[in-house]
């Protein structure tokens, strides 16, 4: 009986230990922080700056591509969602202005819901019951001149392709009448695997593209809907997996 492929594990379950750990040290003393500093531009930077120091800890640093296609006041970023770590990597890369939208099951995870909560993530219900008056609340966040990232595809699959995308960032940002940036987040399915593959140490990269501006009038949720998913398509060379004929993917759920 060989121990080969067992062993070949070995490396990859000691970094899995050690970058969990190093997430944990980090995310609690940030939690800490959080807790305890007055104003959410202040706690927003905290966390940024340990999302950023506890990626480079477990060897994935994070660059950020086309900041110059970041407008100075209010916009909606959409990405393409890989992995869940693609938060903290937002987190990490965008300036402490941004707020997330997130699925409200993670309000109740211990000590991350209470992070969150704490640098002003915005949770909504992914059933029915529930989902328009989170809509309205993210909506009047928007309105109020705040800036929201979304994944909208929703959730991601095991392999790699671009989902349909959800209306609800494209109608939050016509109603606050504010661009829409797409975003192409690159190496975090390998990072950390979504089908449950231990994760490995990669250098992660978000590409900002041009900002898309609101043309007022009938339909300009929809146009920027489009227009957005368009451009992160051809960006992110992955297959379109709303095409026909595309094979099914394993769903995984994850942030909205």
């Amino acid at each position: 009986m060989s121990f080969r492929p067992r062993l070949s594990k070995l490396p990859r379950l000691f970094y899995a230990l050690y970058a969990l750990l190093a997430f944990l040290t980090v995310g609690l003393a940030a939690l800490l922080l959080v807790l305890v500093i007055p104003g959410l531009e202040r706690r927003r930077k905290v966390v940024k700056a340990a999302a950023g120091f506890g990626l480079r800890l477990a060897g994935s640093p994070v660059s950020l591509h086309g900041v110059e296609n970041l407008p100075a006041g209010q916009c909606v970023v959409v990405s393409n969602h890989a992995s869940y770590l693609d938060g903290p990597v937002f987190t990490a890369a965008l300036p402490p202005r941004f707020g997330f939208v997130i699925k409200r099951e993670m309000a109740a995870v211990p000590l991350a819901g209470l992070l969150l909560h704490r640098i002003g993530s915005e949770f909504v219900e992914r059933v029915r019951e529930g989902r328009t008056a989170d809509a309205r609340r993210v909506m009047r966040r928007a309105e109020d001149g705040h800036s929201l990232v979304f994944f909208p595809e929703g959730t991601f699959g095991t392999g790699p392709g671009l989902l349909k995308f959800h209306a609800g960032a494209f109608i939050t940002a016509a109603r606050a009448g504010c661009p829409v940036v797409p975003a192409v987040i690159h190496g975090t399915r390998r990072a950390l695997p979504p089908d449950g593959g231990l994760p490995r140490p990669q250098r992660l990269r978000i590409q900002l593209l041009p900002a898309i501006e609101l043309q007022v009038g009938p339909g300009a949720a929809t146009r920027l809907q489009e227009q957005a998913r368009a451009a992160i398509l051809a960006a992110l060379g992955e297959p379109d997996l709303t095409a026909a004929g595309e094979p099914p993917c394993v769903m995984l759920r994850a942030h909205d």
